[in-house]
């Protein structure tokens, strides 16, 4: 009787979310708005120029010209030409190895593949047993000292990517201690934009945009301290009440890990973890220290494989057929994940592309967006900054890209507005780094999801109460620094 109770609101639950979009429907909708829009908002172009250290093309203000050319999206499209139904091949190809999509989609793939490897010889289980059995009473702080470092990360050296693979690593530990897939994702990769949004020195986002704006690079450095440790509280007491939720009532879909004497922690056991233990200070050495990015940190997970693959080899724990089946089904783990990301990078072709150079969609959308706010009062247009670049992130997730875009329009009309270019800075950061924890364009956030097997319309309702009170924070930061002068 008590078990037959228990499952009538289970089966409810499951019916109703197998009514539930999938991903790829959102997904393919939010497409076929963006073809829409390209037969009722012409292309635009402006001229260009570039930056000091010649790395990007910038727009230059005043110089936005209703481009003479149809970008109007057919339904298909021949001669690598792209249309409507060309939008998947062409978004899974786009890009280049240090980036979205196929940059992040191989990512993907051979991480997938490495740590199917390491979960295969059950290393990682039976030292999470270990380890629950000998610090146990230290699990209070596992989870702040998680978010925090992750902050961290995303403060110093802009992490985010990289979370991925930290939550394939935390998955099976967070499912040990009672928690969910959910909890992976806040503890490493909304920690990690939380950090991104907040800092005071990101390379990718602050330092990139203080350059262009033409203000001292890393200046407004004690503002923007204050503001990353008031956002990493809020999320970190985010983190813990939901914790403990999870710890009160514990997902039904937690993976059953057994007891402690169903395991063993052995020396094969731990020549593996010290293997990737290895790997990973290595990883951070190598981001921290040499400025390794997407295609460095796949080779050193792949590395990983293969030494771990040796191992078990000769210690007789997996054959050779068995390593090259576990990185097979590894990788097939993470393809959905890898496609989406794909896709999602299709919508911003389909709109033109992120090039400022070439006449798009988005050129035109940004030029109007800036011209709107022109004649506004100081406060007004700093939140309609912050609130733009939030928006505008959903088509360019990359900080830098988005910088490179929106920064030369957005400098100048603080001037015109009375707010310093500081200012528009500060919009452009929390603009750019909080909305990643929600756009289904994020290749980070769609990637992470696919590891912990979260889909991302219940990510999404979980998450936008969240993303209100941090959006609500940021226009409270904004308007202190237009009252301070900063």
């Amino acid at each position: 009787m008590q078990d037959s109770g228990n499952n009538a609101p289970n089966s409810q639950m499951t019916a109703t979310a197998r009514q539930m979009p999938d991903a790829f429907i959102i997904l393919f909708f939010v497409v076929l708005i963006a073809g829409l829009i390209t037969y009722v908002v012409p292309a635009g172009t402006f001229e260009t120029q570039a930056s000091a250290d010649g790395s990007k093309q910038l727009l230059v203000a005043g110089t936005y010209q209703v481009a003479d050319v149809d970008k109007s999206v057919p339904l298909f499209a021949s001669g690598g030409g792209v249309g409507f139904f060309n939008f998947a091949f062409e978004g899974l190809v786009s890009g280049s190895k240090w980036g979205s999509a196929i940059g992040v989609i191989m990512f993907i793939l051979i991480t997938g593949g490495a740590f199917g490897i390491v979960m295969k010889t059950g290393a990682i289980i039976n030292g999470i047993h270990a380890l629950i059995d000998k610090a146990s009473h230290a699990e209070k702080l596992f989870i702040p000292t998680l978010f925090l470092l992750f902050s961290l990360g995303g403060a110093i050296f802009g992490m985010g990517e990289e979370a991925i693979a930290f939550c394939i690593v935390l998955l099976p530990l967070m499912k040990a201690l009672g928690y969910n897939g959910i909890l992976t994702v806040l503890v490493t990769y909304v920690a990690t934009q939380i950090g991104f949004a907040t800092s005071w020195m990101n390379p990718f986002s602050v330092a990139i945009a203080q350059g262009i704006a033409e203000v001292p690079l890393l200046s407004g450095a004690g503002f923007r301290v204050v503001m990353w440790c008031v956002f990493t509280l809020v999320g970190l007491l985010f983190t813990m009440r939901y914790a403990a939720v999870i710890r009160a009532k514990p997902s039904q879909d937690s993976d059953q890990l057994g007891t402690a004497q169903d395991y063993q922690f052995t020396r094969t056991d731990a020549i593996i973890l010290l293997v990737f233990a290895a790997v990973i200070i290595w990883i951070i050495w190598g981001v921290v220290t040499q400025g390794y990015y997407i295609p460095e940190i796949a080779s050193q997970f792949f590395t990983m494989g293969c030494i771990v693959g040796v191992v078990a080899v000769l210690s007789k724990r997996l054959t050779m057929n068995q390593v090259s089946e576990a990185f097979q089904h590894g990788a097939k783990e993470l393809l959905p994940a890898a496609l989406i990301v794909g896709l999602a990078k299709g919508i911003v072709i389909l709109l033109g592309g992120d090039d400022p150079a070439s006449p798009s969609v988005l050129n035109t959308i940004l030029h109007y967006a800036a011209s709107a706010a022109s004649d506004w009062p100081a406060y007004i247009s700093a939140i309609f900054m912050l609130m733009f670049q939030s928006v505008f992130n959903f088509f360019i997730a990359s900080g830098s890209g988005q910088a490179a875009l929106t920064m030369p329009l957005m400098a100048p009309l603080a001037d015109l507005v009375g707010v310093s270019r500081q200012v528009a800075v500060l919009a452009f950061q929390l603009g750019d780094g909080l909305t990643n924890i929600v756009i289904p364009t994020s290749a980070s956030l769609i990637g992470c999801l696919g590891v912990v097997r979260v889909d991302w319309l219940e990510w999404a309702k979980f998450i936008i109460r969240f993303l209100i009170l941090l959006m609500a924070l940021s226009f409270a930061v904004m308007i202190t620094a237009v009252a301070i002068g900063f």
